[in-house]
């Protein structure tokens, strides 16, 4: 999993906000991301720099929500998963304050599409440190993805509590308005937040794409 990095140039941490897999799992989550492959709509993670969401590849999608659903369970990746969080798990045993781990151990899950298991641990994760936007913004986004707009929309919405121009959030913000609240003037409102906020986001012209989209869109209601 990539390390978590802003496009701005922000302190960089892994996806767990600190510390570094080792070895072992580093090489474990390699060959689970490997069976991943088909992203899930646009939403970014929280806890990294490019790239959407990865899932695997066996899903249907209601179209307008967030919603997928795995049809049928790929036991390789299912394995792999188990593997990768063996060792997380026991961490977080042992100490049920190890930040780091229950970190990573949602985002695991998360890109195994295991979302209410990665909510269970992003949320204690920001129990003990709620104002992470990385992990506020990935806890939002697999709400997203278990098709509820409304917890989606707190989350991302406390996560610019703590931080205002947090890129990703606000990436994923307007991506929630517009498709699961039809509200596309709410999503041009955080589009060019996050473009003004972030004059250099890598993404801009795709950000510029959307928000001319969601401008059409207003015009038409």
């Amino acid at each position: 999993m990539s390390e978590a990095k802003s496009p701005q140039s922000q302190p960089t941490t892994n996806p767990a906000g600190t510390g570094a897999w080792t070895g072992t799992q580093a090489y474990v989550l390699a060959a689970f991301c490997l069976l991943l492959g088909v992203a899930l709509g646009y939403l970014f993670r929280g806890s990294a720099s490019v790239g959407p969401a990865k899932a695997a590849a066996s899903t249907t999608t209601q179209p307008g929500s967030g919603f997928h659903q795995q049809e049928q369970p790929d036991p390789n990746a299912q394995a792999a998963l188990a593997q990768a969080a063996a060792p997380l798990l026991e961490a977080v045993n042992k100490d049920s304050n190890d930040f780091d781990s229950l970190v990573k151990l949602g985002n695991l899950f998360y890109d195994g599409q295991q979302f209410p298991s990665a909510i269970q641990y992003y949320e204690r994760a920001l129990a003990i440190h709620p104002d992470n936007p990385d992990v506020r913004t990935d806890m939002g986004t697999a709400y997203w993805y278990t098709g509820n707009a409304e917890k989606a929309l707190a989350a991302m919405e406390t996560s610019l509590k703590y931080r205002p121009g947090h890129p990703q959030t606000l990436f994923n913000l307007g991506w929630v308005r517009w498709q699961g609240k039809q509200d596309p003037k709410g999503a041009i409102e955080a589009w060019q937040q996050l473009l003004k906020a972030n004059p250099d986001y890598p993404q801009r012209q795709q950000v510029e794409q959307y928000i001319a989209k969601a401008k059409e869109h207003a015009s038409r209601g």
